[in-house]
């Protein structure tokens, strides 16, 4: 049950996806009118305390998993790198201690291009930071302002270079589909981003969240955003952009140079094991046989209380039945080009993808062209990931 051979990356059958730590530092400078995540704006921050509190909930985890070895370590939020560097040296100092780090580590930090937080970039490399992550957004100041950013493009370039002298692996992020920009518009941005000499590039279509100052923008006809067809018009000129400067998508919305993928989240979608520290954070571990969903309280004042009385203030930690891991694999493997390999079905569920799906469903699937069943994996095609929530849910809702 195949498609004629297409250009799709060999599956990792069989590797590791290794052992991951995710710290969460939940407050921003502003909150942006795009943002849904956990992120907080507070006059003053109490560094050594968040700093205790931090250390306080990684001993917590290190004594549920003993004998573990972490393979990264990521640094997200809000905006981490408002994080004091003696902090981000004591979460990866405490973390070597309570775990050990293993030789290729992979430590990111994300990170605005402001000019009072570049200036630490030589502090959280000497930290032990390995990568950085840039929030750049846009390399044009008219949609900087319009999604509510604090720095310009010129700082933006500035924060780029920096990087590239400290830290031997780097990222930023750009945004398309805003309203009434155009594929030349875009194509220029991409072309402007890779001239910047990127090993890795995250590019995200703009959705209007629940919640956020753009949902309330277009609930009152203030904003018009970009239709269906205008975005999958920017997606596919993404997908042939990158693919001929050498940094196919290799996840829905990430592309990297060969070498040059985030350890980290490759861990997450692979369904890796990934412990969640800090406020509102998520995790996924397997203990005593079976994967645990954990998450920590959201808000920050009663996180910080509640690690502060009790050593750790998980909110709810959730053994995952078959279903539950079957669909959080599917809709995290099938992601990434390279999709789900048949171990980690043996490995998550302990059978083959034929067993777990409606034998008609799937080839129906595959003939369609969304999908690829081979000996090595279960993958979505481009067109397949181009239309992923439908897709995952017309195949999840045929099992046997």
């Amino acid at each position: 049950m195949s498609l004629p051979a297409q250009s799709l990356p060999t599956p990792q059958a069989g590797v590791d996806p290794g052992f991951a730590l995710y710290v969460h530092w939940p407050f921003c400078e502003s909150k942006c009118p795009y943002c849904d995540f956990n992120s907080h704006v507070r006059e003053r921050i109490d560094q050594d305390r968040w700093r205790r509190a931090l250390l306080r909930e990684l001993e917590h985890y290190a004594a549920l998993t003993p004998g573990r070895v972490l393979t990264s370590l990521f640094f997200g939020g809000g905006t981490p790198s408002l994080m004091a560097p003696e902090t981000v040296a004591a979460v990866i100092a405490r973390a070597e201690a309570l775990w050990g780090l293993a030789p290729d580590c992979e430590i990111t930090l994300e990170a605005n291009p402001g000019s009072a937080e570049a200036g630490r970039f030589a502090a959280y490399r000497q930290a032990g930071v390995t990568r950085l992550s840039l929030g750049v957004q846009s390399l044009d100041d008219a949609e900087l302002r319009f999604l509510g950013r604090r720095h310009d493009a010129a700082e933006a370039r500035a924060a780029i270079a920096l990087a590239a002298r400290h830290f031997p692996r780097r990222s930023f992020d750009l945004i398309y589909a805003l309203p009434e920009q155009g594929p030349a518009a875009w194509r220029a941005r991409l072309d402007e981003a890779l001239a910047l000499g990127p090993g890795h590039l995250s590019l995200y279509q703009l959705t209007i969240e629940p919640g956020t100052a753009f949902e309330g923008a277009v609930r009152r006809g203030e904003l018009i955003p970009a239709d269906e067809e205008a975005g999958a018009g920017h997606f596919e000129t993404t997908q042939e952009v990158m693919g001929r400067a050498g940094l196919p998508a290799y996840e829905v919305s990430n592309h990297a140079r060969p070498g040059e993928a985030c350890r980290h989240n490759l861990t997450t979608w692979r369904y890796g094991d990934y412990l969640g520290v800090g406020p509102g954070a998520h995790g996924r571990v397997t203990l005593g046989g079976g994967k645990r969903a954990t998450r920590q309280h959201r808000a920050p004042e009663p996180w910080l209380a509640l690690v502060e009385a009790q050593g750790h203030a998980t909110r709810t930690s959730e053994a995952l039945g078959p279903a539950q891991r079957l669909d959080e694999l599917m809709a995290m493997g099938l992601r990434l080009s390279e999709g789900v390999a048949r171990s980690t079905f043996e490995r998550e569920l302990g059978q083959s993808p034929e067993a777990l799906f409606e034998p008609a469903r799937l080839e129906a699937l595959v003939e369609a062209g969304y999908l690829v069943l081979d000996d090595e994996a279960l993958r979505a095609t481009a067109a397949g990931r181009l239309r992923l929530d439908a897709l995952l849910g017309h195949l999840l809702s045929g099992r046997p």
